[in-house]
């Protein structure tokens, strides 16, 4: 396959068909999805839009081999190579992806702000460029001081030099046009998820951890101090269970807050390292008690929105982004001792009473974060972005 893709149509008429528009896709590892929510985003809009007649490009890492593009069901994966310069290198790969798209598109989507700064290079050939700014990316503990220093740079950059900014939580959309009014317009189009329904899980996996069906506690997150892993395995020790508490995320111990949790490993509470397969994810997930949720510096948080999808028990982190999402299917704490309260709670919970929270907690996925209908919301936004006359 050549760099270039075929002429867009023209632009849709009141007796034409929709018009089909050329997307490129920027800022995840790749596609089919095997890491992360940029990932599966990725993956999930594009094949939707490829579906609809539209032609799309999804960007992916590469090795120091050139790689020609392939398909992934009728998506156009084009590899571009990632230097291997540290911290620095998804910026190198994200502005070397920028460069590669600066033409040929009717529109060039980035996931995340990182390389807000080459996002000029499409606008001056005349793309638009959509930035996703995700979450809180500045207030991660990860970064040091120069890191959140450049990063709250982007942030204000990705205002200037956007087309369009989109956020997938109203909370984070509320936030870039209070603090930048006069930047990009900023729409909010959710994150979605896909139902699981309880017999497509399969219990067996579960003897892989020692694990029995509905008897243990889960946490899927990086092991990170704004994600209070720390405060959920201080709260759930507060409230005594013997059932375990089971903790996804790579604990391997390789910083201060690791080694602090590593530290109360035990029979009771389980680090089991990152779990990238989906099906085994799935499995865990639909057969947990119990799943506790601590993200606070995202948006719409992809683990909290799979829980809600298998129906799961979900005490969250009390904040403005998991309310938005979980609304009344979930519990909240903000401390410790709030949490062993929401447990003590569970635990006293009628079967009824559970059954009915699944439910609920399902229909809030149906309701609100269905892949077709945010794939309606984008598709409206591009023919809005692209044939502004139709």
């Amino acid at each position: 396959m050549t760099g270039s893709l075929a002429p867009a149509p023209k632009a849709p008429g009141v007796d034409s068909p929709p018009a089909s528009l050329r997307i490129a896709i920027l800022g995840a590892r790749g596609i089919p999805a095997s890491y992360g929510g940029f990932e599966t985003f990725a993956e999930q809009l594009a094949t939707r839009l490829v579906a609809r007649g539209h032609q799309v490009t999804v960007y992916a890492e590469g090795g120091d081999r050139p790689v020609a593009d392939t398909l992934y069901q009728g998506v156009r994966v084009r590899t571009r190579r990632r230097p291997r310069w540290g911290a620095a290198s998804v910026l190198a790969y994200d502005c070397a992806c920028l460069w590669d798209a600066r033409r040929d598109y009717d529109l060039v989507y980035m996931l995340g702000y990182g390389a807000a700064w080459a996002c000029w290079w499409p606008r001056v050939f005349g793309v638009p460029v959509w930035i996703n700014v995700d979450g809180l990316e500045w207030a991660r503990s990860k970064w040091g001081r120069g890191a959140r220093t450049y990063l709250r740079c982007m942030e204000w950059m990705s205002t200037k030099v956007a087309t369009r900014l989109i956020a997938d939580a109203e909370a984070i959309a509320q936030r870039f046009r209070q603090n930048y009014p006069w930047g990009a317009p900023t729409s909010f189009v959710a994150y979605g998820a896909e139902l699981v329904p309880a017999e497509a899980a399969d219990p067996s996996v579960l003897a892989n951890w020692g694990l029995q069906a509905h008897r243990y506690m889960l946490v899927v997150a990086r092991p990170e101090p704004e994600n209070h892993i720390l405060e959920i395995v201080q709260g759930y020790l507060l409230h005594g269970s013997d059932w375990p508490l089971v903790v996804v995320g790579d604990v391997s111990g390789g910083t201060p807050y690791q080694r602090q949790l590593k530290a109360l490993a035990s029979e009771r509470v389980r680090f089991v390292g990152g779990i990238y397969d989906v099906a085994q994810l799935q499995s865990l997930r639909v057969h947990a008690a119990c799943y506790l949720h601590g993200h606070s510096v995202g948006g719409t948080n992809p683990s909290l929105l799979e829980a809600l999808a298998c129906g799961n028990w979900v005490i969250a982190h009390d904040n403005e982004f998991n309310s938005e999402v979980a609304r009344d299917a979930a519990d909240y704490f903000r401390t410790s001792q709030q949490l062993a309260a929401c447990l003590q709670d569970w635990f006293h919970r009628t079967h009824e009473e559970r059954q009915k929270r699944a439910e609920r907690a399902r229909q809030v996925v149906q309701s609100f974060y269905d892949w077709e209908q945010i794939t309606d919301a984008y598709e409206s936004l591009m023919y809005e972005q692209c044939c502004p006359s139709a």
